[in-house]
């Protein structure tokens, strides 16, 4: 039954995160959830019952994040579907933003789902089954968003990482799909999830025109539905052959295609000068 498939889900006391756990735990599934707050994700979560397991867990910290897997091993025996969902957005042009705030958000949306995949890949390897749901964004796709240059470089990376990884775990039955979400109505662009620089540099106002568009206007206005995206997610998970890249989103959808048409173009347009720089050419 899919129903009895054990997930773990990073960042689930809000946002995506919050309204899957919320999701799976009305369908009968058995969740394992991770948050800074304990005491936080209890609350959001609302469920006490045995199928739910809240976990404290601090994903830079590669201690904190094995003894998360291996409390959910002893209390279900199994992890069948994980999602890295945890992370947080972090404006500012490149210039203006210091090294430990651009470290900052590699160690979380990054570093921090790596500490997971290594902690629980062994666990994936010995069932031979599983399946792992990355959540990036469609700034892993394009990054044509200004002010957002380290954000979305955390997410081609874990675009990369994951189309990876999906090569390296076929062979142990084990599937991955990077899911890359436009903009959904979460708390996702309010303070807690949505960092802005120290030191902002007054020159670049293109990048404060996109800070304030999007704390300002889009915040609370996204045309995505978390609820929907959780059922998507859901849905993904019990497909027997299911999608290495999912694109969440009517928005996110449009600015993948246009992002695949204008790479195509360029790619013709250069096409004599790409082709010549063999030996033989």
């Amino acid at each position: 039954m899919e129903n009895r498939k054990v997930w773990f889900v990073t960042g689930a006391s809000k946002g995506l995160g919050l309204a899957l756990v919320q999701k799976l735990l009305a369908n009968g599934f058995t969740v394992a959830a991770t948050s800074r707050s304990i005491d936080e994700l209890k609350a959001a979560v609302g469920s006490t019952g045995g199928q739910f397991l809240p976990l404290s867990v601090s994903l830079t910290d590669e201690q904190s994040v094995g003894k998360a897997i291996a409390d959910t091993l002893a209390a279900f025996g199994r992890i069948d579907v994980v999602v890295n969902n945890a992370g947080y957005g972090l404006a500012g042009s490149l210039e203006e933003l210091s090294d430990a705030e651009s470290r900052g958000n590699f160690d979380v949306n990054v570093f921090g789902m790596l500490n997971v995949v290594r902690a629980v890949m062994p666990h994936l390897r010995a069932q031979q089954s599983g399946h792992i749901l990355n959540i990036s964004s469609i700034a892993g796709i394009t990054g044509a968003f200004p002010g957002f240059g380290i954000y979305c470089a955390t997410k081609f990376a874990v675009n990369g990482l994951s189309e990876s990884l999906a090569a390296e775990v076929a062979d142990f039955g084990v599937k991955v799909t990077i899911v890359e979400p436009g903009y959904f109505r979460t708390d996702f662009l309010t303070a807690g999830s949505f960092v802005t620089p120290k030191n902002g540099i007054a020159a670049y106002q293109k990048v404060r025109d996109s800070e304030a568009l999007h704390q300002q206007q889009i915040n609370g206005q996204q045309p995505g539905d978390p609820d929907k995206a959780a059922d998507a997610l859901i849905r993904i998970a019990g497909e027997a052959n299911p999608p290495l890249h999912l694109i969440l989103g009517e928005d996110a959808f449009g600015l993948a295609q246009n992002k695949i048409a204008a790479f195509t173009e360029e790619l013709e347009s250069w096409k004599s000068v790409s082709v010549s720089t063999n030996f033989d050419a």
